[in-house]
């Protein structure tokens, strides 16, 4: 066959077109159909960050949504939530881990071009988290009482309660594919479709759950259970439109009936990736419990101005892990397409990105965060604590904007084995020792638990660019 010459080649590619910004937020709420590895990098990242910041959003609205109909009912329907919310955490790391590696090796296959392998890699994905999801949802319901008892829940929890954690278990099933469909399409860059699920679930939990709860119209008053049923609902619904695009998308995947067939080798390998990836999870949210326990010996005003200031940063971190999630996405197809330099360059191009952002938000934290704290509680107490850590913790802000991309990034490029690493000392063997050092035998009170979250946060951005210089990265095969 006769080679068509570099020049021709060059001319079938067309140029890139200039866009508006506007143009560019429509582009990407509405989804892309163009090829992500030959577009600009900082159109890639825009198109991809922008509805997977939005995404990111969405999933913390349910727990919001939660907390705002279910505090009406008292404070023991609460104290179900957040004991059941605590239970969840394990499903939460099951499911990011599961995420990870699900995106690492669909955005390898779309790279490649391998739409066919694309699919069955999805169909596998999907039925690992099926069995998963369900070995857990049956312990979750069979166990919920004694899990309640456990963890302190009174007795009002034991006798009303037990109903709710039991829906949310039941309902496992719902929250993993909600995870890890979304991560597939991550993977092949249609992030628009993934934070449209989120939409749909959220809205439909935000009509259910006063209508449940309360037995508005037609409902029947179902107390903090219909919270649960609400939620399960919700996620549902977004679960069966996540399989109906996969079905019938005219995107980047498509799962066709000839890709239903399990593959013990790829689930396997998709377990080893995610495997890592779990104990990522729970590292960092346990570290962040550790951290509470500490804080919380030093009295209820400093939890308070704690539990605020953490919510508040948590939020303001949507957009890093927005960025971090499109890094990884643009490293993983990059290296698929034969390219890992230019997955390279999109990692750091993110980074700096993330950089501005998290720096602006990080200096107006600093100079705002009375006013912001004074929005939350009128306790003045409370206020000057939380102002104070949040303060702190808006330090962590500048090493944070790498540390979290180049962490998105090792996932993508399917090496989930580092950054867990990373975790495990920059958390564990460093932030936490030191955090109890500086709090207790030196003095220092809940300033010193503060103060070690920005050094963690430093040691892990200034490692991870060490180690993502070094490109090991480069020779994982997924």
């Amino acid at each position: 066959m006769e080679e068509t010459p570099l020049a021709d080649r060059n001319a079938q590619v067309p140029a890139p077109v200039d866009k508006g910004a506007w143009t560019l937020v429509k582009e990407a709420l509405h989804g892309t159909e163009q090829d992500l590895t030959r577009l600009p990098l900082g159109r890639a990242i825009f198109l991809l960050a922008v509805p997977m910041v939005l995404e990111m959003c969405m999933e913390s609205v349910f727990a919001v949504v939660d907390v705002a109909f279910v505090g009406r009912l008292g404070a023991e329907a609460v104290a179900t939530v957040g004991l059941t919310e605590s239970i969840l955490v394990i499903i939460y790391a099951a499911g990011m881990g599961l995420s990870i590696g699900a995106t690492a090796m669909v955005a390898r296959r779309i790279g490649e071009k391998d739409t066919e392998r694309a699919g069955r890699t999805a169909v596998q994905a999907i039925g690992l988290g099926v069995v998963i999801s369900t070995v857990l949802a049956v312990a979750g319901i069979v166990f919920a009482r004694p899990i309640l008892a456990a963890l302190g829940g009174s007795p009002w929890v034991l006798e009303h309660g037990v109903g709710y954690t039991r829906v949310m278990m039941g309902g496992v099933v719902s929250i993993l594919l909600l995870f890890l469909i979304n991560a597939i399409f991550r993977g092949a860059g249609d992030a628009a479709i993934a934070m449209r699920v989120l939409m749909l679930a959220n809205g439909l939990n935000i009509v259910l759950a006063p209508c449940l709860i309360f037995g508005l119209g037609p409902f029947p008053e179902m107390g903090v259970v219909g919270a649960a049923w609400a939620t399960t609902l919700g996620r549902s619904a977004g679960v069966v439109y996540q399989l109906y695009r996969l079905i019938r998308s005219n995107g980047r995947l498509q799962v066709r009936r000839e890709h239903v067939a399990l593959e013990p080798a790829t689930m396997l390998a998709m377990l080893r990736l995610s495997g890592a990836g779990m104990v990522q999870a729970l590292v960092s949210t346990s570290s962040w419990v550790v951290l509470v326990r500490i804080v919380a010996s030093f009295g209820s005003t400093a939890l308070a101005g704690y539990t605020i200031a953490i919510r508040i940063v948590m939020f303001a971190l949507m957009p890093a892990w927005g960025l971090g999630n499109a890094a990884a996405t643009l490293l993983g197809q990059s290296m698929g397409a034969g390219d890992p330099d230019r997955g390279a360059k999109a990692v750091w191009l993110a980074g700096r990105y993330n950089l501005m952002v998290l720096g602006t938000i990080g200096v107006l934290f600093f100079v705002f965060a009375h006013p912001l704290l004074g929005a939350f509680t009128t306790d003045a107490a409370v206020v000057e604590e939380g102002a104070t850590a949040l303060r702190v913790f808006s330090l962590s802000f500048f090493s944070a904007a790498y540390g979290m991309v180049i962490t998105s990034a090792f996932n993508g490029a399917g090496d989930t084995r580092t950054p867990t690493l990373i975790d495990l000392g920059c958390l564990w063997a460093l932030e936490l020792p030191l955090a109890w050092v500086l709090a207790k035998p030196l003095g220092l009170g809940p300033v010193g638990a503060y103060l070690a979250v920005p050094a963690a946060f430093a040691a892990m951005s200034v490692l991870g660019i060490v180690l993502f210089r070094r490109g090991r990265w480069k020779t994982r095969v997924v």
